[in-house]
């Protein structure tokens, strides 16, 4: 004989919750276990359907005894019994539909003379797709924002610290130009404030909906719902009912929101693992033995490796940059749904389930570096122990522009490429010492040589200094996660 609904909810109530996040149970932060955590996920659905009852009772369409019930008491009732396992139990079980399973728990714990009311004239997706919003909108402000606050305020105060301090520069795994380290770190924090920046408008265009079977609100309008809502309240139900839970709709919907609005959100949170992942790559090859500017934070009681002591593997920075492989294969399920039959098909539906997984990798991502910037640290030694490794030969399009710039007529590119840098690698020596050799050797040249200003040519001798705007540019992207932190901690 089948359990009922109440056996049900006897039986499954006297079972734990389950918190478990989307994804591996490695990669699972607790502070989205209120919003993502698996019983709690049909939270958001119940305050869609209390939103429906309050919108109801406003606006005349409930009796005044059934709006009676609609207490706090009752509310938290229905957050304390209902969890997700149990909707899933009423509807493999019962039902074989997870909106009517819910429809029919929430009926079986309220009153009678509320409960008839209940679901009344929403579709599932009116529920789903708006629950989903309101955890993505609040899970991001509750938890992940202040999470990205503490990332651009710990990167910013590296920068300035380090703005300063010479690194050589590097291109395609090559010694390139001197940059301060605070340059470097600052190519990397512009990115995340820009990704900051599109996380905050894509948010603020996550909408929610309550237009029925179709999208057409048909049931609204025939039962004059629309109409009472306009004539007492002059917005339309739809309106109303997600002021409730403080959105607003979209232009149109089918049964189903549009998808961009989401897809972009959650794409701007693939940006923002990919600019976390783009610092961990380079930490991490900053950090081999060879180069070793860069040190990770070492517990004393951390092993290195199960099998050499020695060894001190950054594997905090590999497991960031590797969170990333996955939220971009994750985002492929985002473009997935992308494409539905007519006003909607079921296909999407499980597909949709996966989502979180993005916001919660993320996050991961996001407390993870937060215990390693503010403690990260840089090897002076070592920073001058690689520069000083090219020092005499960095300088070469400088050497090559100073040519042009004091009239050399042949291509000053060549002279330096395949004459100047092959000589002063050989000899260990600095280029501007081989031009003045090659100079001597060749008659034409001394004049083109003599012609470049002496200061220049004492330069030459120290690359340290050659700069640019590093040091600027560094300060001035600090200077933009300053004004951003500043108006977002007060808000």
């Amino acid at each position: 004989m089948a359990e009922t609904i109440q056996e049900i909810i006897e039986r499954v109530g006297q079972q734990p919750r389950v918190l478990e996040l989307s994804g591996n149970h490695r990669y699972q932060p607790k502070s989205l276990m209120p919003y993502f955590g698996y019983d709690n996920m049909v939270q958001f659905q119940i305050d869609v359907e209390w939103a429906l009852w309050n919108v109801q009772a406003k606006i005349g369409a409930m009796p005044a005894e059934a709006a009676f019930f609609l207490t706090d008491g009752l509310r938290q009732l229905l957050r304390d019994e209902i969890t997700t396992t149990l909707q899933d139990e009423v509807e493999r079980g019962i039902t074989k539909h997870d909106i009517r399973a819910l429809i029919k728990i929430i009926q079986e714990l309220v009153p009678k003379t509320i409960s008839q009311l209940t679901h009344i004239p929403a579709t599932s997706y009116d529920i789903i797709d708006t629950a989903r919003v309101v955890a993505y909108k609040r899970a991001f402000w509750e938890v992940v924002f202040p999470a990205l606050l503490k990332l651009i305020s710990s990167l910013k105060d590296k920068v300035v610290d380090l703005s300063d301090v010479v690194q050589i520069g590097r291109t395609h795994g090559q010694h390139a130009e001197p940059i301060t380290v605070g340059f470097w770190l600052a190519t990397i924090l512009a990115r995340i404030i820009d990704v900051a920046k599109h996380l905050i408008e894509r948010e603020t265009e996550l909408t929610g909906k309550f237009s029925g079977a179709v999208g057409a609100c048909n049931s609204q309008a025939v039962f004059k719902l629309e109409q009472k809502s306009k004539e007492m309240y002059g917005a339309t139900f739809e309106e109303l009912v997600l002021a409730e839970l403080g959105l607003r709709p979209g232009l149109i919907s089918s049964q189903i929101l549009l998808p961009e609005p989401l897809a972009r959100f959650l794409f701007e949170l693939t940006l923002l693992s990919a600019a976390m992942g783009q610092i961990s790559r380079d930490c991490r090859n900053l950090q081999r033995t060879e180069l070793a500017e860069i040190v990770e934070p070492f517990t004393e009681t951390q092993a290195g490796s199960s099998a050499m002591p020695h060894k001190r593997n950054p594997i905090n920075w590999e497991g960031i940059e590797g969170i990333h492989a996955i939220v971009k294969d994750e985002f492929h399920k985002v473009q997935d749904t992308l494409i539905s039959e007519h006003q909607r098909d079921g296909t999407g539906m499980c597909v949709m389930r996966e989502f979180p997984g993005i916001i919660v990798l993320t996050q991961h991502q996001l407390e993870t570096i937060n215990k390693i910037v503010p403690n990260m640290r840089v090897d002076a030694g070592a920073l001058k122990r690689n520069f000083d490794t090219s020092r005499r030969v960095i300088l070469s399009e400088a050497i090559y522009i100073a040519l042009v710039m004091a009239g050399y007529e042949d291509d000053a590119h060549s002279l330096v490429n395949h004459v100047l840098v092959p000589r002063a690698q050989a000899k260990n020596t600095y280029l501007v010492d081989e031009l003045g050799l090659l100079a001597q050797e060749r008659p034409e040249l001394r004049p083109v040589a003599n012609r470049i200003p002496s200061d220049l040519l004492s330069l030459f001798y120290h690359p340290e200094e050659f700069t640019g705007k590093a040091r600027e540019k560094a300060l001035a992207v600090a200077k933009e996660a300053g004004k951003f932190l500043e108006k977002y901690r007060k808000e």
